[in-house]
């Protein structure tokens, strides 16, 4: 691989992985492209890990009061706390709840489907774009009408357990190449009642602990990228993943918050028609 490609892959990353169109699908189209087949999946973890390198800086903020909040559950509550602190202990702590168990739905489903389902054929992955704007169109719809029956969360309530339930699940199937991680997860979300806003921020932050299971899982094949890939274009795609990446998310939060998800069906279902017929 050149550090060309792997900066051309790296871009590629880091817009897909925030943008509900697929990381891993476009990166299986474009080594198809280039016949770059033989990449080990390692190579896409690491460029997964550049991109959630954007996730903590765009949520650092909302990140550290998580810890501080996990922190605090090993130490004694402070006794002198306003009655407002102690209601945002409360959902810092369903929060984290809700990260857990979403993390470990995903976990399953993500096990599970890579010994059943370990290898994808290209036209498989192209018809999960198609499922992917299926999925955005549908939330969309549920999403508005959860908005005019105002049944839809408030901006600060942290998802529930059952929420959080679904979300892992879609999450889990967000691990098939093709179908969009995020969009899936904001789809979930969005299906079950989650505020729009927290949909986006719950996606976002409940990768990392994903990214880094998938990291785990793959680093038996470190070697393997250093022989097949080289160092120059893992350093050279994870740097453009990092860039892409963090200006592809501050793009979607405003997207999110405008309900307009919807709108990359257009992009994708005419991707996934066109992968399928040509691509072999």
């Amino acid at each position: 691989m050149s550090i060309f490609q792997g900066i051309l892959l790296g871009l590629l990353q880091g817009v897909a992985e925030f943008l509900p169109i697929s990381s891993s699908g476009h990166l299986a189209v474009v080594q198809n492209l280039f016949g770059l087949e033989d990449v080990p999946l390692l190579f896409d973890v690491f460029l997964h890990l550049a991109t959630l390198l954007a996730v903590v800086l765009f949520f650092r903020k909302k990140i550290w009061e998580l810890l501080c909040t996990f922190g605090r559950l090993f130490t004694k509550k402070n006794e002198n706390a306003s009655e407002q602190e102690q209601i945002r202990e409360t959902e810092d702590r369903r929060y984290i709840l809700a990260i857990v168990l979403t993390t470990l739905v995903t976990g399953v489903l993500g096990i599970a489907t890579s010994k059943i389902l370990p290898d994808f054929p290209i036209k498989a992955v192209c018809a999960g774009f198609i499922v992917t704007a299926a999925l955005l169109v549908v939330s969309a719809l549920l999403e508005k009408r959860a908005a005019a029956n105002n049944t839809e969360s408030s901006e600060t309530a942290a998802p529930s357990w059952k929420q959080a339930l679904v979300i892992g699940l879609a999450q889990g199937c967000g691990t098939l190449p093709g179908i969009s991680r995020s969009g899936s997860t904001i789809a979930g979300a969005l299906f079950c009642g989650v505020n729009r806003a927290q949909a986006g921020e719950f996606s976002f932050i409940v990768s990392i602990p994903a990214i880094l299971g998938a990291f785990i899982l793959e680093a038996k094949d470190l070697g393997n990228v250093a022989s097949t890939v080289g160092a120059e274009p893992v350093i050279a795609g994870c740097a453009a993943a990092f860039a892409s990446g963090y200006l592809a998310l501050t793009w979607l939060m405003k997207m999110i918050r405008k309900g307009r998800l919807e709108w990359f069906a257009c992009y994708l279902i005419p991707l996934g028609i066109l992968g399928m017929i040509f691509l072999h």
